[in-house]
């Protein structure tokens, strides 16, 4: 019981402190500042402390400082008391020199303890410039950045400016190499309220695009044409030219609203002391962009992934030695950045005697600039049906390197694979042309109808000697005879079903029509909802049919080895051609706003060329 006590003590002792809150010494200030203009520098810590010692402000001026103030709350929340505490110090500073400056930690002392905050990074950009004289405004385009363009409006403030540049990251890029399109707002010396309704966006025809989230939206000092602004992006996106030459991505327009000071006859007195504004529309034009594409090099590798883009291959594989009938897993990771959500997955040559499965792939992209960066990973999963020494090929990942401007291969290594004979199986089963049928086993059920009773009244045995008519021995013949034919005619029948079920190329072959009819079934159903599951079923509908009837796996297929298939199949042209636009309008469709006019016209595409298909011989 003493000990018992002991520790019950020792608990309410250090409860409190188990329960303290964790002591934050932080350092705050504006990430970006002008030369010449004074910003505050701030340290707060959440408990009483003294004896603060401020670091060197190298790269700014001191003015003032520190003030010290401090905040404390109580609450109570269910019963529950909550309290809190600040202390802050402010320092008064103003940036002499543009640049880019660190300002080191300082240090502090609160219950014994010395604590030491964070280090502060500041920008100091440049002051305004002088106002040029009239016909050499700092718009002018020659003084504009490479890959960005805008559209200024005056407002009835002296000197007040606002306008939208469009920011390409990359005027000159190759086909599949991806570019960000950013719109930003510029404000200065302008009563900015929001931006209005009316938008106009191109539509980057040309290009496949992907809208990126930009999540809250907080406008930040930038220095650009000699004056600084308050900016802000409005919309941003992802674009991956899908053909060489020059694209252009036509101009924006989007509508701001302003507060601006009216200069009506005043009707009180408080109108003179505070003044009347009105909100006042103004229309912000981006002008168009022209983005110069160059194809890529014609001598494409026999493995090429369609990836265009930095990228790494890391193999590995789950065993090299195992016993037959055990799975064997090998796992690619692609890593890197480009157009990633393109890349087709390499194909495993996997020696005679294997069974493989299709391959699962799971995903890891982040946005960026450059296009989607991360891994893709791809776990291939094949069983060896018969014992031996097996060796996997190499497994070839070729991309267009844009860097280097070249295609780069990367390559696994050859694994050497030992399957060990399988408990059962004998020595003289040929290790190359084993096949096994897995069959799913019933337990056995007892019947009651299985066992019957043994009847214990005799039988009737009056007019016993009478002739039985029934069952004689023609007929007996007959039934025997109808027997026979009825089980060959089975057996055959059978064995034509197995023979044309055997030829995996037939059945998806026969069932290519009903598949894509069951497809575009589902895609009708969506025609009226979210674009993105009616264009995914619109793509699925299209390539598993044109997999099943070219007898090529859905993975391998693109639209160039689409088109050479047709063609070697003596497809017309025309109809080709048709193809490559039902999927091209609906690999673009899902990453950009459509109408439902628009999906009706794709639905109507895909069946009458599933339906044209249908009636030629391929």
């Amino acid at each position: 019981m003493k000990k018992y006590l002991f520790i019950l003590l020792c608990s309410l002792i250090f409860l409190p402190y188990a329960f303290a809150d964790e002591v934050v010494f932080r350092a705050q200030a504006p990430g970006k500042v002008i030369a010449g203009r004074p910003f505050q520098l701030t340290y707060t810590i959440n408990q009483r402390a003294r004896d603060l010692q401020a670091p060197d402000f190298n790269g700014f001026e001191y003015l003032a400082g520190p003030y010290t103030s401090q905040s404390s709350s109580t609450s109570f929340v269910n019963g529950r008391r909550t309290s809190s505490f600040s202390l802050t110090y402010t320092f008064t500073l103003m940036g002499t020199d543009p640049g880019d400056f660190t300002i080191g930690p300082a240090s502090i002392t609160s219950d014994g303890n010395k604590y030491t905050s964070n280090c502060v990074r500041i920008t100091v950009l440049p002051p305004d410039e002088e106002p040029q004289p009239a016909g050499q405004s700092g718009q002018s385009a020659s003084n504009r950045s490479a890959g960005s363009s805008s559209s200024s409006a005056q407002s009835g403030a002296r000197g007040g400016d606002i306008f939208v540049r469009a920011i390409a990251t990359k005027t000159n890029v190759y086909e599949q190499e991806a570019l960000q399109l950013s719109y930003r707002l510029y404000v200065a010396g302008v009563d900015f309220a929001q931006m209005g309704n009316t938008i106009r966006l191109p539509e980057c025809t040309g290009f496949m695009k992907q809208e990126l989230e930009l999540g809250e939206r907080q406008f930040e000092l930038e220095h650009y044409n000699g004056r600084n602004y308050q900016a802000v992006t409005l919309v941003s996106y992802l674009l991956y030219p899908q053909h060489a030459g020059d694209i252009k991505i036509d101009a924006a327009q989007f509508e701001a609203i302003l507060r601006e000071q009216t200069h009506r006859q005043s009707r009180s007195i408080f109108d003179d002391f505070f003044g009347t504004y009105e909100n006042v529309s103004r229309m912000l034009n981006a002008p168009a962009l022209t983005i110069h594409v160059k194809s890529l090099p014609a001598n494409k590798p026999a493995g090429y992934s369609g990836g265009v883009g930095q990228f790494t291959l890391t193999p590995s594989i789950s065993t090299t030695d195992i016993q037959a009938n055990e799975a064997v897993t090998l796992k690619l990771d692609i890593q890197g950045s480009g157009n990633m959500k393109l890349l087709k997955t390499p194909a495993v040559d996997w020696p005679e005697g294997f069974e493989p499965y299709d391959p699962k792939v799971t995903t890891n992209y982040k946005t960026s600039a450059s296009g989607y960066s991360g891994t893709k990973t791809i776990e291939y999963l094949a069983i060896p049906r018969a014992a031996g020494q097996y060796t996997i090929p190499s497994v070839q990942f070729s991309y267009f390197d844009i860097p280097s401007g070249q295609y780069k291969t990367l390559s696994t290594p050859e694994y050497t694979l030992n399957v060990r004979r399988a408990p059962g199986q004998t020595g003289n089963e040929d290790a190359n042309a084993q096949t096994y049928t897995q069959v799913n086993k019933e337990n056995i059920k007892e019947l009651g109808s299985d066992i019957r009773y043994i009847t214990t009244v005799e039988p009737n045995t009056k007019n016993a000697d009478a002739p039985h008519t029934c069952l004689t021995p023609k007929r007996v013949l007959l039934i025997d005879l109808i027997l026979l034919i009825l089980s060959l005619v089975i057996y055959f029948l059978y064995r034509k079903f197995r023979q044309e079920n055997a030829d995996i190329t037939k059945v998806r072959y026969r069932r290519a029509n009903k598949v894509a009819q069951k497809r575009l079934k589902t895609a009708q159903q969506l025609l009226n909802g979210d674009s993105q599951p009616f264009y995914a079923e619109i793509e699925k509908a299209a390539f598993s049919y044109l997999s099943d009837r070219l007898s090529i796996p859905t993975a391998d297929l693109t639209k160039d080895n689409i088109s050479d298939l047709l063609r070697q199949k003596e497809v017309s042209e025309e109809l080709i051609q048709q193809v490559n636009n039902v999927l091209s309008t609906a690999e673009f469709a899902r990453y950009a706003p459509t109408t439902g006019a628009e999906k009706q016209a794709l639905y109507d595409a895909t069946a009458n060329i599933i339906n044209q298909l249908e009636n030629q011989k391929i």
